[in-house]
């Protein structure tokens, strides 16, 4: 199946049918850096991280734009606040940023422009503006006449006149039409500015995206993401300037990820459930939360909660367990000779879903980049796996193969979503000790329980294994046993 991609502005899912054959170009509105990253953030660059990254996978040559909006109001207001230069906040939460989406494990994009970086790009097109009569000086400032451009409000399927109705013009703005919006706004004192035709200023939110992608893309690309917040005004008024500016489609793909909730209800300062995502990994593994991520469609809105990341640790630590086995087995010495040493079915199950594994992962992403779907193949394999480990009794060369084949192909699925690529041991070890570090018994405390239950178990005294089991389980510690040895996790 071809790539198909859900399409804001159409409502539909679409063949991805680039500008260029082979290539793709894709802009994703990056962060205002005046505070630490939150889950949302989290969450959106998470997910076209995952749609960069299958893009090139695909074998499309892509041009990733990822910007930072380095000059707002909210990163002026901060700078005022602590009485610095705003660019000593801008440098500080950009590297902020880059920290936690490195910890995160994204890969980096193609280019990451600054705003601030490009006002000369940013001036030529609001001049273009002005001249095809898209645009208005007032007093210092310059505004975009919405009135001007008739498919005003086209991605967000509203109703210009009601949105009219109930608008209202800000104190201290020029508007001809409460809609219209700010490109260009008149420099105050002690606020940071640039030298233009109308004056000392500074851009407009909106603008700049316009200005940036343009310069890295083209006038016309394929793919604009964001979240769903994003679709009005931000996305809205890029689409109005850039189409008024250019006279041609500015983007041939909207994409937009689903919200995120806290424990079932809108992420807000005002509620006090806004979570950094430093926060966050202070208390859950960095992967476990990109698994998280993918768990779900990233068009859906995901339910932020301690109950939703366990459930998340709970599967990657499945997989992670079965990439440990699959290692543990790979490195002993086969058994010479070609002897049956698996079940046939268990054999034959392992095979099929090891041959079906990256055909059914690109299926899943083709579909509109459904990471959840994909996560589900994953799953099956792993079950397999699982099968074939237990009822194995000795390895030969067939069996190593077949288990090197399928471990080979976990890799490059997880190459593709970001996961798995730990060692699977250390990954487990770091897990169980961050869980028993916050429990009343040591580690080696339920080492010293088995081994005195594995002597219990010899002689018979199954009454004594039994209480040993009862009593490690209250305490959250779940024994699994098996034909080589009993292992624990925590429950």
């Amino acid at each position: 199946m071809a790539l198909r991609v859900y399409n804001t502005l159409s409502g539909e899912k679409e063949p991805f049918v680039p500008l260029v054959a082979g290539k793709a170009g894709m802009y994703v509105c990056g962060v205002t850096v005046y505070d630490y990253c939150h889950i949302g953030h989290a969450r959106a660059n998470v997910v076209f991280d995952i749609i960069y990254r299958y893009l090139q996978y695909a074998g499309y040559d892509v041009t990733y734009v990822r910007n930072y909006t380095d000059i707002d109001d909210k990163i002026i207001n901060r700078a005022n606040q602590e009485g610095v230069d705003y660019r000593v906040i801008t440098e500080r939460f950009i590297q902020a940023f880059d920290e936690d989406m490195a910890r995160l494990g994204l890969a980096r994009p193609t280019v990451e422009p600054k705003a601030t970086a490009h006002i000369d790009a940013i001036i030529e097109v609001i001049g273009r503006l002005i001249a095809k009569g898209h645009a208005y000086q007032s007093d210092g400032d310059v505004y975009y006449a919405v009135e001007t451009f008739p498919e005003y409000l086209k991605l967000s399927k509203r109703n210009l006149e009601e949105m009219q109705a109930g608008a209202r013009v800000e104190v201290g703005e020029k508007k001809r039409n409460p809609m219209d919006f700010a490109l260009w706004k008149g420099s105050k004192p002690g606020e940071p500015w640039w030298e233009s035709p109308w004056g000392k200023g500074r851009p407009g939110w909106h603008i700049e995206c316009s200005a940036m992608s343009m310069r890295f893309l083209g006038e016309t690309f394929d793919i604009h993401g964001g979240g769903k917040d994003l679709i009005f005004p931000h996305h809205e008024n890029e689409i109005a300037q850039s189409e008024a500016a250019n006279g041609c489609r500015f983007v041939r793909y909207w994409l937009h990820n689903g919200f995120v909730n806290i424990n079932s209800e809108k992420m807000s300062k005002s509620l006090g459930n806004f979570f950094t995502i430093r926060e966050v990994l202070e208390r859950f593994d960095p992967e476990t939360l990109r698994f998280f991520i993918l768990s779900a469609h990233y068009r859906s809105p995901i339910d932020f909660c301690d109950q939703n990341l366990n459930e998340a640790q709970a599967g990657l630590e499945r997989i992670y367990a079965c990439l440990a086995a699959i290692d543990e087995a790979l490195a002993g010495n086969p058994v010479p000779g070609n002897r049956s040493v698996v079940p046939e079915s268990a054999g034959a199950e392992l095979g099929e879903k090891t041959e079906q594994l990256i055909p059914r992962f690109r299926e899943a992403m083709d579909d509109d980049f459904n990471s959840a779907q994909a996560l589900g193949v994953v799953f099956e394999t792993v079950r397999a796996a699982n099968r074939f480990l237990a009822e194995i009794k000795q390895m030969d060369a067939a069996a190593q193969a077949l288990l090197a084949k399928a471990r080979g192909r976990f890799a490059e699925v997880g190459g593709v979503l970001g996961l798995f690529g730990c060692s699977p041991q250390a990954w487990l070890d770091a897990i169980k000790s961050a869980k028993t570090g916050q429990m009343d018994i040591a580690p080696e405390e339920i080492e010293r329980l088995i081994a005195e239950r594995n002597e219990a178990r010899k002689a018979r005294d199954f009454k004594r294994s039994d209480e040993i089991r009862d009593l490690l389980l209250a305490k959250g510690i779940q024994l699994l046993d098996s034909a080589q040895a009993t292992t624990w996790k925590v429950r």
